[in-house]
């Protein structure tokens, strides 16, 4: 029967002898913040393996555009998004981090 334990901060999942790193504590605990949100969830899928402005997101997700800013915005703030051109006002560039795309195969 497989036992899941907290050790250190990673989550660790036993099945007999063998051991498989889930992922670290922290990623969980924003994977589950991602999901208590349907507004990020549409986000981080809509990011997935692209590169998007504000707008174009916004378009796809059937966000308001100031949704969509204050989303990105937390999003960045847990380094689960990324903006590339971040000194530029306007058409700013947004992508997942390598956390973000790990988050994104468990939603």
């Amino acid at each position: 029967m497989p036992i899941i334990c907290k050790l250190q901060c990673q989550i660790h999942l036993f099945i007999g002898n063998s051991i498989k790193i889930y992922m670290e504590v922290e990623t969980a605990e924003k994977l589950g913040w991602i999901k208590l949100s349907e507004h990020r969830k549409k986000i981080v899928i809509d990011l997935a393996g692209d590169y998007k402005i504000p707008t174009e997101i916004s378009k796809s997700t059937d966000l308001s555009k100031s949704e969509v800013s204050r989303t990105l915005r937390d999003l960045k703030n847990k380094n689960i998004v990324v903006c590339l051109n971040e000194e530029s006002h306007r058409g700013r560039i947004y992508t997942l981090t390598d956390e973000g795309k790990e988050i994104l195969d468990y939603i």
